[in-house]
């Protein structure tokens, strides 16, 4: 069996797909829109040159996989295709960053918010309540498997729900993008960042300062980001600030596109109804979920918000999907 489905990737299809894939067209659907308010922010952007050039290699990248593809149509090739724009994820969430850093920073929102609803603020309390490393390297490793999660889903997909692979593919995608298009208007930065701006004795003082356009030029991450709490010790955790150090911007805080995305990759899995693979799988979500503000990457309810969003998202790509099913 193993032996076949090797061989089967290099197997030419005899009905190849002639023009882009549905994901290529949710990909062209955002670049076009975030180059639209390029076009409309360009004198506010710190580095317009550089975002546009990336657009370019999106788009050549894209066209070129086209073209590979069309010489050797088979499933290695389309695989390929998939797995170049899901790397290119990690290049379009700094970027987001380029865009939100323009508005005034609402984490002193969400803080009161927090403060209100919980009568603390969880990121700090969490990890202060639970601080051994017994709880923080399996919420370190839930963490650090959001991508695993993510790869784990689509090759799931590839192997073995193989007609349903490039609306598995699309699904995600989309999801992500719909994160990214949140994050540009919506401009906070987690605790981990804002706490650090503000300094957490202020923070325990219940005083949520508005800080504007401070994360505007305050971007060096090393400094500006808070250590994440726990076992200093654990392997997980160093993997988790290596992560961080790599690269995590003063962005993407509200909803969480960690619960938000792997709530859709729950969901894909679900689907499938092999609830072995589910099951398997459900633990490292319900760990992403707690790590989140034990971490200090998020606040609570950025976490809440991403349970809830990332259903709609999937739902919603779901029934934009129709369209290419039509064709």
């Amino acid at each position: 069996m193993a032996g076949y489905k090797i061989k089967e990737l290099f197997t030419l299809e005899k009905k190849p797909t002639k023009g882009l894939l549905p994901l290529e067209w949710a990909i062209l659907v955002y670049l076009l829109f975030t180059s639209v308010l390029m076009a409309v922010m360009y004198t506010r952007l710190h580095t317009p040159g550089e975002m546009f050039s990336f657009r370019v290699r999106v788009l050549v990248l894209m066209f070129a996989m086209w073209g590979i593809y069309r010489l050797l149509p088979c499933r290695l090739v389309l695989l390929a295709r998939v797995v170049v724009q899901m790397v290119m994820l990690a290049d379009w969430y700094p970027d987001t960053y380029e865009f939100n850093r323009c508005f005034d920073n609402l984490d002193h929102v969400f803080c009161d918010i927090e403060q209100t609803l919980f009568g603390c603020q969880p990121s700090i309390e969490f990890s202060r309540l639970l601080p051994w490393g017994i709880v923080s390297e399996p919420l370190d490793l839930g963490y650090f498997s959001y991508y695993p999660i993510i790869v784990f889903t689509a090759l799931f997909y590839f192997f073995c729900r193989k007609q349903e692979f490039m609306k598995a593919v699309y699904v995600i995608m989309s999801a992500f993008f719909l994160f990214y298009a949140v994050f540009i208007f919506v401009p906070v930065a987690g605790p981990t960042f804002y706490f650090k701006a503000v300094g957490l004795d202020v923070i325990e003082q219940g005083v949520f300062p508005a800080i504007g356009n401070y994360f505007e030029t305050h971007h060096d991450l090393q400094g500006d980001c808070l250590p994440s709490p726990g076992w200093t010790g654990g392997i997980f955790w160093h993997l988790v600030e290596v992560a961080k150090w790599a690269g995590e911007r003063p962005t993407a805080a509200f909803p969480s596109s960690h619960v938000g995305v792997t709530t859709v990759c729950m969901l894909l899995l679900w689907r499938t109804r092999n609830r072995k693979v589910f099951f398997s799988v459900l633990p490292l979500a319900v760990l992403m979920f707690f790590a989140t503000f034990y971490i200090q990457a998020h606040y609570l309810i950025d976490a809440l918000a991403g349970l809830v969003v990332g259903v709609a998202f999937y739902f919603l790509a779901i029934k934009s999907y129709a369209i290419f099913e039509r064709r």
